[in-house]
């Protein structure tokens, strides 16, 4: 059977701009293992996927997120 699809959680906020300082927002879309999760389990539209990536590898540049767990 079919799932519905799942709506980009940032179209249905109306949110603009993906800030890489937001960490507590980014976390959502990393996995256990700080790997960002597929738009297939999280929903994200393809815009904002690509948006959100970019905030990420942002954040961990900065080291406001770590590359990988220990």
């Amino acid at each position: 059977m079919k799932k519905g699809k799942k709506q980009c959680f940032f179209c249905s906020q109306n949110l603009g701009d993906i800030d890489y300082k937001e960490k507590e927002m980014i976390g959502r879309f990393t996995s256990g293992q700080l790997k960002i999760i597929d738009p297939i389990h999280t929903g994200t539209c393809a815009k904002h996927q690509r948006r959100l990536a970019r905030a990420i590898k942002r954040a961990r540049y900065m080291s406001l997120l770590p590359y990988v767990r220990k």
